[in-house]
């Protein structure tokens, strides 16, 4: 059909998982490579709905499965959860919102893989690209989570 073939690259990148910005997304954009993200939430860590010095409601991911919570709640993480919530928060918005603006913010992401089990999930993953980040608060997230 002498078209070009969809090409894309799928890996795990979120406000606290951005390794990938050192080797890869310098790669993709130098092969012009969109990037799918997964675990945008950091498997809900982003979300809002895990509190410092408390243990996970019952019917989560990290309560179900603690690998999952010893591997994304960690000090540091906390940390930058508790200010990026501020930041949310200031702005009228919420973490949800925060993180997955900040993913469609990025040159090189083509769209996000966003998990639901709930039709409010549904809607609020949709609702969330429509902040759009100033320049500014990149550059204030970045301060956050770099």
């Amino acid at each position: 059909m002498n078209v070009s073939r969809f090409v894309s690259c799928q890996d795990e990148y979120s406000l606290v998982v951005r390794e990938i910005e050192k080797d890869l997304l310098p790669a993709a954009q130098q092969y012009r490579l969109g990037l799918l993200p997964f675990f945008p939430l950091a498997s809900g860590l982003l979300t809002g709905k895990y509190r410092r010095g408390t243990a996970a409601p019952e019917d989560t991911r990290f309560a179900k499965w603690p690998a999952l919570r010893d591997r994304y709640v960690t000090p540091r993480n906390e940390d930058m959860v508790e200010k990026l919530q501020a930041f949310a928060q200031a702005r009228g918005h919420t973490m949800l919102e925060l993180a997955f603006s900040w993913l469609a913010s990025r040159p090189l992401v083509s769209s996000v893989i966003a998990g639901a089990t709930r039709v409010e999930q549904v809607e609020q993953n949709v609702k969330a690209i429509d902040w759009a980040l100033s320049a500014e608060d990149i550059a204030e997230i970045d301060g956050i989570t770099k």
